[in-house]
């Protein structure tokens, strides 16, 4: 384990922090969108913070109960990528996340608690919420910590195998593994963003923004009628 990982930090650079509600609430078209998930009290905040160290200024908006930090991720040619992390701010105490959290998500990281099983068990409906909303999108998932009981990194967790996603042992009060996690999921959502799987669903969300659950279901079922006419069409052209 480097030096860097096991301090944690990751510095900021000139230009970080908030942008204005605008931009940060809205991630400009040029941002990469980072969301964490997970139940309450696992330590997605203090994830976020140890990365950051103190070179950041988280923007707190109460209304939408989320906090967002701006961070200038710089690649490995130099060029500086805007990343926007959202963080739950409490909201996950009410088991659902607002469609407004998914929305133009590039990357997710979902945190459990190795010292309380049921977040574990909850993983199952975070993830399963997360594809409802952007299906496909990177994912990698995180057992924070371990400083608590070492012994656990012994352990193997089977979902993360079971819905291949990529999976780390990390304490956000030590340090260990906090930059490895943020910067594959930054990576992976600037790869994911430059290249979206195709998804007619998702275009349509795009154009709609912010939906209604009930709304949701109507579009989903209309999704669906386009897919059957689309089979339908193409059944006949080959008959």
């Amino acid at each position: 384990m480097s030096a860097e990982e096991r301090s944690g930090g990751a510095g900021t650079g000139p230009g970080s922090g908030p942008q204005g509600e605008e931009l940060t609430l809205l991630t400009g078209s040029n941002a990469v969108k980072v969301i964490l998930l997970g139940d309450s009290a696992v330590g997605k905040s203090k994830l976020v913070e140890r990365f950051l160290l103190d070179n950041y200024k988280p923007h707190q908006l109460s209304t939408y109960a989320l906090t967002l930090y701006r961070h200038d991720f710089e690649c490995a040619d130099n060029t500086v990528v805007p990343i926007d992390i959202w963080d739950t701010a409490g909201q996950e105490r009410f088991n659902s996340m607002h469609a407004s959290y998914y929305y133009r998500a590039h990357a997710c990281i979902m945190v459990f608690d190795v010292t309380r099983k049921v977040t574990y068990k909850n993983l199952e409906k975070w993830y399963e919420e997360l594809q409802s909303y952007c299906k496909g999108i990177p994912t990698i998932v995180v057992a924070n910590k371990i400083d608590v009981d070492l012994s656990v990194t012994t352990k193997s967790f089977a979902f993360a195998a079971k819905n291949k996603l990529p999976f780390f042992f990390v304490s956000a009060s030590d340090g260990t593994n906090v930059v490895k996690i943020f910067q594959t999921a930054i990576m992976s959502g600037i790869k994911y963003k430059a290249s979206p799987k195709e998804d007619f669903y998702q275009e349509v969300l795009d154009l709609l923004g912010e939906i209604s659950m009930d709304t949701r279901k109507e579009l989903e079922a209309a999704v669906k009628a386009h897919e059957q006419e689309e089979e339908r069409k193409a059944s006949a052209g080959k008959s």
